[in-house]
């Protein structure tokens, strides 16, 4: 027995859009995407279309779109697809519009403006993050997909059981929130690490050499950041990594790929996901330093060192294959 679900999307982009087509797959679920964009709500009420987003692809008649907030008082379940800078000062907006046991999932990979996880800023006690190896636009298509579910057990349930149910979306599960959310983190990081050989050598024995490595080191951030080990083995470890750090679909690899070639890259950058990668170049280098640790991350030094520092890339190399 599978009961009726309003499910609110905060973000109407790429991925946001990709989660409602999904998501409405369930007839039991009300989909709603929340967007600032005017444009963009009404092409999708009018014409079941994301043209800004998606140009050729009709969308169920099913979802609606609105960008007023106070639909936000509906929701049975929100999921936060925005920007991860904007993350917090969004759901303090929305706080007060929402039920008091509504479930926030945030399927946004970054970190806040400090730095700080997400999951551990936002206003709300039944918080959840999801993420996995997913291209938006592969879940858009109908392609089997799947996501690292953190939180509770039984909102984990809610989702298997309940929301998720016939849409091809799969997940596996740990009660560690912050282990989900610090491997979406790095896995940007060390796609441009990874990139950068790709672009140098063109070798999957050289790919996989620095992917290793980068396994390695990612499982002692989780260390480092008193979290479960194991959740390098699920869906957002090693899998995104991989999707993230071995797929040409992916910008933060192919920054490294350019990288590698020898172009010059501006770190500020305009796309907020290679923004996103390079930041946390900085953070995670800057951290491993004041922990004292940083020989233990021999990959994020060196990125560290060619990003930020002004080393070459053939220091770089030199530091990766030592």
């Amino acid at each position: 027995m599978y009961h009726h679900k309003t499910i609110v999307i905060a973000g109407a982009g790429v991925f946001g859009t990709a989660m409602a087509e999904r998501l409405s797959w369930n007839t039991t679920n009300t989909v709603i995407l929340w967007s600032i964009e005017e444009d963009v709500v009404e092409d999708i009420n009018k014409n079941h279309r994301n043209t800004k987003y998606f140009p050729t692809h009709f969308l169920n008649t099913s979802i609606r779109a609105t960008s007023d907030k106070q639909i936000f008082r509906s929701a049975d379940c929100i999921l936060l697809v925005i920007p991860s800078k904007a993350i917090v000062s969004f759901t303090e907006e929305i706080k007060a519009l929402t039920k008091p046991d509504c479930m926030v999932i945030n399927l946004a990979k970054g970190m806040s403006d400090d730095g700080a996880f997400i999951t551990e800023q936002i206003p709300f006690t039944r918080t959840a993050s999801m993420k996995g190896p997913t291209f938006a636009i592969e879940v858009l298509h109908g392609l089997p997909s799947s996501f690292t579910f953190g939180g509770r057990k039984e909102d984990y349930l809610v989702l298997k059981e309940n929301i998720l149910k016939g849409t091809g979306l799969y997940l596996d599960y740990t009660s560690d929130i912050r282990s989900v959310e610090l491997m979406s983190i790095l896995k940007n990081m060390y796609a441009i690490a990874i990139g950068l050989v790709s672009g140098r050598f063109n070798s999957p024995n050289v790919d996989f050499l620095v992917y290793t490595k980068a396994v390695s080191e990612m499982r002692k951030f989780l260390a480092l950041f008193e979290c479960s080990t194991d959740t390098i083995f699920c869906y957002c470890g090693i899998g995104d990594l991989g999707l993230t750090s071995l797929n040409d679909l992916s910008r933060n690899r192919t920054l490294g790929l350019l990288m590698g070639k020898g172009f010059s890259i501006d770190n500020s950058g305009t796309s907020a996901t290679v923004i996103e990668g390079s930041r946390t170049v900085k953070l995670m280098g800057e951290t491993t330093r004041q922990q004292g640790v940083q020989d233990e991350y021999p990959l994020v030094q060196a990125l560290y060192r060619l990003m930020y520092e002004g080393e070459s890339i053939n220091d770089y190399m030199a530091a990766v294959f030592a």
